[in-house]
């Protein structure tokens, strides 16, 4: 095992014993990240999927609900190892999520998390639930990618170029390019370990975040054309806030998992500490993403909407009208204000 400075996330070391037991004992793991997976959880998953091919683990991998893998990580190593949900075991023996901070948000994989005999949730949310038997969950951990390439290490598993380019790109999404404030040394250095496997940070970057069909570019400007700056809200910090609509992707034939983006462009306003966007999903449904600049906890004001995330970075889901969710955010946003630091 590695003993590089500041790798080993703050988990209890019985907790790393018993994940690490299970798993060895196991005749089958089945993993599973939640639904709609950004680079983080499927990136997570993947590399540990290969990691017990490795191991010649028996294993399954999946997420719920939609079972459709985003454009903009369809050049992952392993995803011809993923399963379709529908043939995920239903009483796992030994089974392992990933990035979940609830079981809802396993979708409908949530039910054979329940009746799995050893259910090992690793995550990196503070609002994680902890509704496994065991919690390898690091709220300071910049990502889940961190906790999953220390649990490959402790099985004896070698950093390949591919299970190491999926932990790269949990990494590196979850902490915005290496731009957030969880962007520690610490990270750098198992960035630098990542990389030394031969990943070209470059071609990352183009398939996360430098590319998009035409369509995106009148996608985006109607969005930004009704962008709403509304500087007073939480004691005068700000937010900007915008919508994008089915019919505004129908117009381009644009797929709603090309959004992502569009809260980056957002967010950059000068005079909001917070920026947040309402995509609409396919069935109708508001796909809610909110950053802030640090100054105001959005996890905390996403949990009270019924999601999650982080400090700096959150969502939820909306089943209903905009303008309402919008007053409730205002005032979740000025009730959760928070000490500046440094």
């Amino acid at each position: 095992m590695s003993s590089a400075p500041g790798k080993v996330p703050a988990i209890a070391a019985d907790e790393w014993a018993r994940a690490v037991d299970a798993i060895q004992r196991a005749d089958e793991v089945c993993l599973a990240c939640h639904v709609c997976p950004d680079g983080d959880a499927l990136g997570s998953m993947l590399a540990f999927a290969q990691a017990l091919r490795v191991l010649g683990k028996a294993f399954t991998a999946s997420f719920g609900d939609a079972f459709v893998v985003p454009r903009i990580l369809r050049f992952l190593p392993g995803l011809d190892l993923l399963t379709d949900p529908a043939d995920f075991p239903a009483e796992p023996d030994v089974m392992i999520t990933f990035d979940a901070a609830s079981s809802d948000r396993l979708g409908t994989l949530a039910a054979n998390a329940g009746k799995a005999g050893e259910l090992i949730v690793m995550d990196h949310h503070a609002s994680n639930t902890r509704f496994g038997t065991t919690h390898l969950v690091d709220p300071g951990a910049a990502a889940t990618a961190v906790v999953a390439e220390h649990l490959i290490d402790l099985l004896g598993v070698p950093l390949t170029h591919d299970i190491a380019l999926d932990l790269y790109v949990g990494l590196v999404t979850d902490t915005g390019s290496f731009k957030y404030r969880s962007t520690t040394p610490e990270v750098h250095a198992l960035a630098q370990r990542l990389m030394a496997t031969g990943i070209r940070p470059e071609r990352v970057a183009r398939e996360v975040w430098d590319r998009a069909p035409f369509g995106y570019l009148p996608v985006l400007a109607a969005a930004l054309g009704r962008a709403r700056l509304e500087p007073d809200v939480a004691n005068g910090l700000g937010l900007v806030w915008t919508t994008v609509t089915r019919a505004d992707r129908a117009a381009h034939d644009l797929p709603y998992d090309l959004l992502e983006g569009v809260i980056d462009v957002v967010r950059r306003t000068d005079e909001a500490e917070v920026a947040v966007v309402f995509k609409e999903d396919d069935e109708g449904a508001w796909q809610v993403s909110t950053r802030s600049k640090g100054r105001i906890d959005v996890g905390s004001a996403c949990v009270a909407l019924g999601g999650g995330g982080h400090r700096m970075a959150a969502g939820f889901t909306l089943h209903g009208e905009v303008e309402p969710a919008v007053e409730r955010l205002r005032d979740l946003l000025t009730e959760n204000e928070v000490a500046a630091r440094p």
